[in-house]
């Protein structure tokens, strides 16, 4: 690459980074990101060159993407055949320099807020069952914002999810979660301004894992560090996610990863308590509640993070059932085995039990069905133990940060605050 081409790219914040220098550990800031000093020369690694993602945030698996810019690649979102796609950049270069401007909160502090004259609407991201996005920009900050407007109706008011999630993120701040800025409440609509965030981790893996047989081995070591950052940060306050899946979780252009939509999320009083089942997008769900159980805890959220972490490594859904539940639980147990009393003790008490339904499948490896584990230091230990079929057997969030998987990550991530 030439200096010309080096530096035009340094200017468009395309900076791949070759390691964990001391360098590196020095300019961590408190969230985990890489500011870039100004005059900074920078190493070039030969990663390729990769256009920035322009894809903008989705607010449900449902979405009606609307961006202009990514009109041309609606063909991506539908899987269909595809040419090869670039490389996954990887996040720990020196990035661009952030900007400092004053960030406000809609619950204390700083004010006016509440007032839909603090911003303007640009263009229109998405669209969900009750709910529609739009890019938004902050005249309270200059900075540009994502605004989830609800419409009321009349009779009913606001939804409940709507109220729930406004409850539960007004408690929960953490870098590895959505920030709610603001609320804004007219008779027609209810409108959360949210930080915009430029894409997630569905349409990031389409841009860069699913031509590649997967993302870049140390950006998904990244990327799964930060979700169970903050997934462990709402298991301490006993708070469920409840929709862990990819369309969840927003990517920024500093590869910082961000929990979002918790319209699903409940607070729960006891280890264990009855919730309704249908939760989970169906590639995600796991099979204790696929096969009917109501009671369970945070192993509902690690079995999504497995999954998740499956499809990372190798570009595809880990198990992508079409039809039904059953056909979702044979995808599982073709894999993991079906499970027996010996196996999983109460199994067979459980409401969706149906052996005339379940094909019988003898326990096995999980290495053996995504080779692709044996390649990755501990990657085959990390998956197993978050893919169990037991609940009681899944690692939880704050165990799983100490597995040994994440043994090469700079011991200074473990520090940061959340």
């Amino acid at each position: 690459i030439s200096k010309e081409e080096a530096d035009d790219a340094a200017n468009r914040g395309q900076l791949p980074y070759n390691g964990y220098s001391e360098e590196f550990l020095d300019r961590l800031e408190p969230n985990g990101n890489i500011p870039a000093d100004k005059d900074r020369r920078y190493e070039w690694t030969g990663v390729g060159d990769h256009e920035r993602v322009h894809r903008q945030l989705s607010v449900s698996s449902d979405s009606k993407l609307l961006d202009e810019d990514i009109r041309e690649e609606a063909r991506v979102i539908l899987r269909p055949r595809r040419p090869p796609r670039p490389k996954s950049e990887v996040f720990l270069g020196p990035d661009p320099p952030p900007r400092r401007t004053k960030r406000f909160s809609a619950f204390g502090g700083d004010s006016p807020f509440g007032k839909s004259e603090a911003y303007i609407k640009l263009e229109q991201l998405g669209e969900g069952s009750y709910a529609t996005v739009f890019k938004g920009y902050s005249h309270l900050t200059n900075q540009m914002v994502a605004l989830k407007e609800i419409r009321l109706q009349e009779e009913e008011g606001a939804p409940f999810t709507a109220i729930r999630e406004a409850s539960l993120l007004k408690e929960l701040k953490h870098s590895n979660i959505v920030t709610l800025h603001d609320i804004i409440h007219t008779r027609e609509t209810l409108t959360f301004v949210f930080e915009y965030v430029h894409t997630d981790l569905s349409q990031y893996m389409e841009r860069y894992g699913s031509g590649n047989g997967g993302l870049d081995p140390r950006n998904v070591k990244l990327f799964l560090f930060q979700l169970l950052r903050g997934l462990a940060y709402c298991h301490r306050r006993r708070v469920l996610h409840r929709d862990v899946k990819p369309q969840n979780l927003l990517i920024s252009e500093i590869g910082e990863l961000k929990l979002a939509d918790f319209g699903l999320a409940r607070a729960k009083s006891v280890p264990s308590h009855t919730y309704s089942h249908e939760v989970v997008t169906l590639w995600y769900r796991p099979p204790d509640v696929l096969l009917g159980s109501t009671e369970y805890s945070t192993s509902l959220d690690m079995w999504g993070v497995g999954c998740i972490f499956m499809e990372m490594l190798t570009g595809e859904p880990t198990f992508p059932g079409v039809r039904c539940t059953y056909d979702q639980l044979d995808k599982i147990f073709k894999v993991l085995g079906t499970p027996t009393e010996e196996t999983w003790p109460g199994v067979t008490h459980l409401p969706g039990y149906k052996p005339h339904r379940l094909g019988f499948y003898p326990p096995r490896k999980l290495g053996l069905s995504f080779p692709r584990l044996y390649d990755i230091a501990e990657g085959d230990s990390m998956a197993s133990s978050l893919l169990q079929l037991n609940p009681d057997q899944r690692i939880g969030a704050e165990e799983a940060l100490r597995h040994p998987y994440f043994a090469s990550l700079p011991r200074k991530l473990y520090e940061l605050p959340d």
